[in-house]
């Protein structure tokens, strides 16, 4: 076997980094930050959706989301995300990355208006149109995964691709943050337009009636980043890698790259040849498929789902870091748009001190350490500061001792971004073949998603004292916060073993990795 990469991608690989680099990023990377923005805000709301639809007069603390609606408010969108990665990575290999692309942004915008409405102003009405939504809203967002990490690898040159795709990929820390400065400043004008008594000193009036605009507001505002990108996105053309190795059409993916590029590209003679040999076009579920690509699909499937097991379950004791520090008084001191402002200032700072520089560290460090380095050294670090955390837990929640417990936190998730959390995103976008690439990377971030249930939801039952007089409202009791940081510090161990399943694609093209460049001499 001779190894031949046609030309139109072989200058892709080796072009200089220039403005179409940037636009790709600007572009893929905004569907990223809309994603972050919707999946995200909800964690701002639900103290007041609880306030405002499950008040109770007779109740010394403020009203709370039952836990079964708490559940469904927060873990509706992750199902349909799973669901979407699946359905369109698979759609994105059939159809084309933009014309998919532009399906998922439509899906976001009107999912994000959608939610924000209700069917009347009871609380099963607006509970069951906010699951309903975001359910949609979240399979759209699930089919950007894939196809953002695709476009971005499919249009980057090989020297800079890593960096490339976690720069698209650290628009989620913004995404993020972008969450908590909108209900920042939405909060901060309610609260100087309609003063309401804390409420320990007025039950009824502590949650005044407009404050219902306010989480409809922070919701909503996610359909304008989407909006913005959406003309951008539409005139993008196919990359060249889908319309030359997908759709077979060498002719028009050279003459595609030659406007991007802006260079005079030619067709080669023996072109055909390359892409039209039968024996590199097996399925996902052929007996070729699993001998090249069955180990690195297992490891970027175990390792995403691992993760986010580890990365989802950090509302395990988030509020107890912020009510520990002061960042949140407690919930009976504050009137109800206070405390959704509190919430965002809290997440904001955790986000700017911890999320956001790990992001950013991984866009510095992919090229250079390589993606295996950088996943391995994440989930170590993860491993020890959870255990750090977890073994001395009593120790840690001492009030002269929370400082520590704050930076041990911080540093756990500095780590995940600055480490699996942003290579499990852009490995599966690089080492399989281009007509399978985004149904892999789908099945990878479908498996991952799977983990973020079972940490966001399984773990906040098991985090509950054993004691059952201690557990939350409506919670059975569970194995306590200690044992539960335990489990997790195996978790993260056991992705470190999985990390060894999955090459490395540091300095190589696509072809060279997923075998394509592979025909007869």
């Amino acid at each position: 076997m001779a190894e031949q990469q046609l030309g139109v991608l072989k200058a892709l690989d080796v072009a200089k980094t220039q403005l179409y680099h940037f636009t790709a990023i600007v572009i893929a990377g905004m569907g990223f930050f809309s994603d972050a923005y919707d999946l995200f805000c909800v964690s701002l709301v639900t103290k007041l959706l609880g306030r405002l639809y499950y008040f109770n007069p007779l109740s010394e603390k403020p009203g709370s989301l039952p836990p079964h609606v708490a559940a469904a408010v927060n873990g509706v969108a992750l199902c349909g995300t799973l669901a979407g990665q699946l359905f369109f990575g698979w759609l994105g290999d059939k159809l084309g990355r933009k014309k998919v692309y532009g399906i998922t942004l439509i899906m976001m915008i009107v999912c994000s208006v959608a939610s924000g409405l209700s069917f009347g102003n009871k609380a099963k009405g607006v509970m069951t149109t906010l699951c309903f939504f975001r359910f949609w809203l979240g399979f759209g967002i699930g089919g950007d995964y894939p196809l953002s990490a695709t476009i971005m690898s499919e249009y980057a040159n090989k020297k800079t691709r890593g960096a490339f795709i976690a720069a698209v990929f650290a628009m989620q820390g913004v995404g993020i943050l972008a969450g908590g400065f909108v209900a920042l400043a939405v909060s901060s004008i309610f609260d100087k337009k309609f003063p309401a008594p804390t409420y320990a000193v007025n039950r009824a009036l502590s949650t005044p009636p407009q404050a219902d605009y306010i989480w409809r507001i922070i919701v909503m505002f996610g359909a304008l980043p989407a909006a913005l990108t959406y003309y951008w996105r539409m005139k993008m053309p196919e990359t060249a890698r889908y319309t030359a190795l997908v759709a077979k059409n060498i002719k028009q993916a050279t003459q595609d790259m030659s406007k991007v590029l802006q260079v005079e590209l030619e067709m080669e003679e023996r072109a055909e040849d390359i892409v039209k040999d039968p024996r590199l076009n097996y399925g996902l579920f052929s007996k070729e498929f699993a001998k090249r690509h069955g180990l690195p699909l297992l490891g970027c499937t175990s390792t995403w789902f691992l993760l986010d097991i580890a990365f989802y379950s950090q509302n395990l004791f988030q509020k107890d870091i912020f009510s520990a520090i002061g960042w949140i008084p407690k919930a009976a001191t504050m009137n109800a748009i206070h405390e959704v402002f509190m919430i965002a200032r809290a997440q904001t700072l955790i986000a700017l001190c911890s999320t956001v520089p790990g992001y950013w560290f991984t866009v510095a460090f992919i090229d250079i350490m390589g993606r295996f380095a950088i996943q391995l050294m994440g989930f170590f670090m993860m491993t020890v500061f959870m255990f750090a955390i977890a073994f001395p837990y009593d120790h840690w929640i001492k009030p002269d001792n929370r400082i520590g417990f704050v930076v041990m936190y911080s540093l756990t998730f500095f780590f995940a971004n600055f480490g699996p959390n942003a290579t499990t995103f852009i490995v599966p976008a690089e080492i399989f073949p281009a007509r399978l690439r985004s149904t892999c990377h789908g099945i990878s971030a479908a498996t991952g998603k799977a983990g973020a249930i079972v940490g966001a939801f399984g773990f906040l039952y098991a985090a509950q004292p054993q004691d059952k007089t201690k557990t939350d409202a409506g919670y059975p009791p569970g194995i306590g916060v200690k044992n539960s940081l335990i489990m997790l510090g195996v978790i993260n161990f056991v992705g470190m073993l999985f990390t060894f399943l999955v090459p490395e694609p540091k300095g190589k093209s696509l072809e060279e990795l997923s075998g394509e460049t592979e025909v007869e001499k």
